[in-house]
């Protein structure tokens, strides 16, 4: 599984990297054929007055790829919310492959 983590006009400290590393390492749970991760982050500013966290997970998977994007005041829990959303379109689509 190759993760790539890209920042948008910022440096991610390392606490932050880590944070986003280690639930990463969870996706294998919930399939094991993912081959890439893409995670952008980003700062959403109205007028230079910073407002949200915006995370932007993309996993490819053979022949699907899974989008994600969430909106916090934290980039923690942007990314936390959107890593539940892409657990559960990882468990839904593994369910219909099943069925």
């Amino acid at each position: 599984m190759n993760v790539n983590i890209q920042t948008v006009h910022f440096d991610a400290d390392g606490k932050l990297r880590d944070h986003i590393e280690r639930k990463i390492e969870k996706l294998n749970q919930f399939h094991d054929k993912i081959t890439n991760v893409n995670i952008y982050l980003k700062l959403d500013n109205i007028v230079h007055v910073i407002k949200d966290k915006v995370v932007e997970i993309k996993v490819a998977i053979p022949k699907h790829e899974f989008f994600v994007k969430q909106t916090c005041k934290t980039f923690e829990e942007s990314f936390d919310l959107a890593l539940d959303s892409l657990i559960n379109q990882i468990k839904r689509k593994k369910q219909k492959i099943a069925a």
